[in-house]
């Protein structure tokens, strides 16, 4: 285990899926049975066409730095020391994904947008595993 004090997620039914498959270090996202779009954040109902014949499926855990923060200054009582990068990702399967950018310099300059990323795995409980994105190839 890590030494990790930020905060946990709280799973719920719509979530579960994904949080269980993160700890089997798998990125799952739903998919729309009907109309065959994958979407996130998990809900009962498909955003697009409003089915709720939903499926779970594994995904490549690759995509591109579509924007991102640089945070310098945490909020107070925040435990996470700074600067970190918190990122929005456009996964290859078409969803964007909020996250934490890691493994990079926290350099504007050298976070090119549409830089490629990858998912990494890390467990920070028994119960709890978060997804977090690097530069694809392990640094940046």
């Amino acid at each position: 285990m890590s030494d990790y004090i930020g905060p946990l997620p709280v799973p719920t039914p719509d979530t579960k899926p994904f949080w269980d498959a993160a700890r089997r270090h798998e990125l799952t996202l739903p998919r729309c049975r009907p109309c065959g779009s994958f979407f996130f954040f998990p809900r009962s109902v498909c955003p697009r066409c409003l089915s709720a014949d939903i499926e779970w499926q594994q995904v490549s855990g690759r995509g591109t730095l579509h924007t991102f923060t640089v945070v310098h200054r945490g909020a107070k009582g925040f435990p996470l020391g700074t600067p970190y990068v918190i990122a929005i990702v456009e996964l290859a399967e078409g969803p964007r994904m909020m996250t934490n950018l890691v493994d990079a310099e926290p350099d504007p300059a050298k976070l090119p947008i549409g830089m490629p990323v990858e998912v990494v795995f890390r467990d920070v409980s028994r119960e709890v595993t978060l997804p977090h994105f690097r530069p694809a190839g392990g640094g940046a």
